[in-house]
C-alpha cells in the first residue's frame, strides 16, 4: 500500500516539506484511540529469538532507526509503534541552529538514494532534553551528538562534552557523530589523535556517572583500508563501546542520475542503496581485521531484508535504516525481523 499509493504522493512534494508532514501525520494519528495499537498490531513481531544484548543494552530486535530522522526527539515514543528494536535522536548540537540554506535535500529517484546537505539542523541540546522527558521507555534511545557550524576548532570537544553531559540522564547509548560531511572542519574530526582526545574526554566525564552509557564511533563509507586499520587500533587504545558504520558518503561513483542533474544538486552526502555495498564492505573489514574485537551497528543502503542480512552477515551486531524507510516504508522494519528470524530458525 505505501509504495502503491503513499510514497508516489509524497514524492511529488518537496522532501524536507513531506519529511514535516509525515511528523505531524503521524503525531495526529497516534493520538486517535486504538491507532497506536493497530499499528503495533500491524508492524511489529514479538520473538524473545530476535533480543539481541550489545554493548550492555538488551535490544528487543535489532533493527533500529538511523540519527537525522527524529533530529528533535519529537516523535521516538510514535515511532516505537512501529516496530522498531532502538530509536537514534539527533544530531544534536548545544545551540539550535538552522543549518545549511534551503534547498538541501534531494531524491535520487532512479538510484533509490538521498542526497542531504541538511547542515546539522536542529533546535539544540535544551530542546531535545525537554521532548526526551516524555519518554514513556518504550524502546531504547540512542543520543547523537556533534558540534555547532561555527564552533571555533580549539572548542569543539566542548560542544560535544555539553551535549553529552546533557543528554546524560535522558539516553541509553551515546554517538559520536564526526563523519558528517556536511559539517565545517571536517578534517580535524577525522584526525585519529584528535578522535583519541575527544573519546578519552567524554569517557573521563562518563566514569564519574553512576550509570556510564555506551559511546560509540560513527564513521565515513568512503575511509581507505588504512584508515580502517587507524579506526580498529582507536577502539583499541580507547576501550570505546562500539562504531557505527556508516554515515552517508561524498562519493558520486556508479549513480544513474545524470552528471548534469548532480551539478545542480551540488554538495551534500548521499545514502541509499548507492552506498549499500560500501558500508558492507567497511562492516566486514572492521570485523575480520579485528576479530569482531567489537560492536558494529551496520547502516546505509538497506532496502530489504537481504540487504539486512547482509550487513549482519558481515559483522554487524545491529542494523539502522533511514533511506529505506522512506523508499520502502514502515512494512519494511517487520520485514527485516521476520527474515532474521528464519535466520535464526
Amino acid at each position: 500500500m505505501y509504495k502503491l499509493f503513499i510514497r508516489p504522493i509524497f514524492f511529488l512534494f518537496d522532501p524536507e516539506k513531506i519529511h514535516h508532514f509525515t511528523f505531524s501525520l503521524v503525531k495526529f494519528m497516534s493520538k486517535i484511540p486504538l491507532i497506536p495499537a493497530i499499528f503495533r498490531a500491524v508492524y511489529t513481531v514479538n520473538n524473545k529469538k530476535l533480543e539481541k544484548k550489545v554493548f550492555g543494552l538488551t535490544f528487543k530486535n535489532p533493527v533500529g532507526l538511523a540519527a537525522g530522522f527524529d533530529k528533535n526527539a519529537v516523535l521516538y515514543n510514535e515511532l516505537a509503534n512501529f516496530g522498531f528494536g532502538f530509536v537514534e535522536i539527533g544530531t544534536v548540537t548545544p545551540k539550535g541552529q538552522v543549518g545549511n540554506p534551503k534547498k538541501r535535500l534531494f531524491r535520487l529517484k532512479d538510484d533509490k538514494g538521498i542526497i542531504n546537505r541538511m547542515g546539522f539542523n536542529n533546535e539544540g541540546l535544551e530542546a531535545a532534553i525537554e521532548q526526551l522527558k516524555k519518554n514513556k521507555g518504550k524502546i531504547i534511545i540512542g543520543g547523537n551528538i556533534g558540534k555547532n557550524t561555527h564552533t571555533a576548532p580549539e572548542n569543539y570537544t566542548e560542544d560535544y562534552v555539553a551535549c553529552f553531559k546533557g543528554l546524560h540522564p535522558y539516553v541509553d547509548y551515546f554517538v559520536l557523530n564526526v563523519s558528517c560531511p556536511n559539517v565545517s572542519s571536517h578534517a580535524k574530526l577525522e584526525d585519529a589523535e584528535y578522535l583519541k582526545e575527544l573519546i578519552t574526554e567524554v569517557q573521563k566525564i562518563n566514569k564519574k556517572e553512576k550509570e556510564p552509557k555506551p559511546i560509540l564511533l560513527k564513521i565515513a563509507p568512503d575511509l581507505n583500508n588504512q584508515q580502517l586499520d587507524e579506526i580498529i587500533q582507536l577502539v583499541a587504545n580507547t576501550k570505546i563501546d562500539g562504531v557505527i558504520a556508516s554515515n552517508t558518503s561524498v562519493n558520486r561513483e556508479g549513480l544513474k542520475i545524470t552528471n548534469e542533474k548532480l551539478q545542480e544538486i551540488g554538495n551534500g552526502g548521499l545514502s541509499g542503496q548507492p552506498i549499500k555495498d560500501r558500508s558492507t564492505k567497511v562492516i566486514k573489514y572492521l570485523a575480520d581485521h579485528s576479530n569482531k574485537a567489537f560492536p558494529i551497528i551496520g547502516v546505509g543502503g538497506i532496502h530489504s531484508e537481504k540487504d539486512a542480512l547482509e550487513k549482519l552477515n558481515a559483522g554487524a551486531d545491529l542494523v539502522q535504516i533511514y533511506t529505506g524507510f522512506i523508499y520502502e516504508g514502515p512494512s519494511l522494519v517487520k520485514r527485516i525481523n521476520k527474515a532474521v528470524l528464519s535466520q535464526l530458525s
